[in-house]
């Protein structure tokens, strides 16, 4: 069983700003990763309660269908889980949100409406909202992806300690996008983000802590 560790936001960012996931992709989808560590919490703990917990960004962009999406409104008052990656990363990204999808079928249909799990890429030059639209359905129809400008969605994610590069393109046509792949989870209760997961985390180890995240408590 792992255990909680209760960290600051601030120490966390800090952190993070220097932990990115490399992910290799060309443009038919296929390459290779470097993956760092990128988790705040030691291998044996799965989440990270932060004592000093993170403002949700405050982020418009635009989502799947096109429509303006204000974050901190569409998810004010519901359990919310964050993260920042992008379609065509060939495995921490997928992986991450099959676990989250996983676990989500797993609590009561009242939970799973409840629980909004978005995406937001941080490669917005390919991921248009059709594009973004598709990939999610396939890991879960009901997950919200956020697109826009680039500049916006960085800012955006370094209010909660995520940081990310633009995508490059190597000389092999290797497009390789750094970006961090922490889960950061918010309360319904306050709106604030007080508990991390690393890109380790199982879906079962998800599925055992929804459960107190939708009611807004620490896992």
């Amino acid at each position: 069983m792992r255990n909680k560790k209760a960290v600051t936001a601030v120490a966390f960012a800090a952190a993070a700003a220097l932990a990115l996931s490399a992910c290799g992709s060309g443009d038919d989808k296929t390459g290779s990763s470097a993956i760092a560590d990128v988790s705040a919490a030691p291998k044996d703990k799965a989440a990270t309660v932060l004592d000093q917990p993170f403002t949700k960004p405050n982020l418009v962009l635009t989502d799947t269908n096109g429509k303006e999406y204000d974050l901190r409104e569409a998810t004010k008052g519901k359990p919310t889980l964050i993260y920042f990656g992008y379609t065509n990363c060939p495995d921490v990204c997928p992986l991450t949100m099959s676990n989250i999808s996983l676990a989500k079928r797993e609590l009561p249909k009242t939970d799973q409406d409840k629980l909004q799990v978005v995406f937001v890429t941080t490669d917005p030059e390919r991921d248009t909202p059709a594009s973004l639209g598709k990939w999610l359905s396939a890991q879960d129809p009901t997950f919200t992806g956020l697109t826009g400008d680039f500049p916006t969605i960085q800012a955006g994610a370094r209010q909660i300690g995520i940081g990310i590069d633009a995508p490059k393109k190597e000389k092999d046509g290797t497009v390789v996008s750094m970006h961090g792949a922490q889960v950061i989870a918010f309360s319904p209760k306050t709106d604030e983000g007080y508990v991390l997961y690393g890109e380790d985390t199982s879906a079962e180890e998800y599925t055992k802590d929804l459960p107190k995240l939708i009611k807004g408590e620490a896992p």
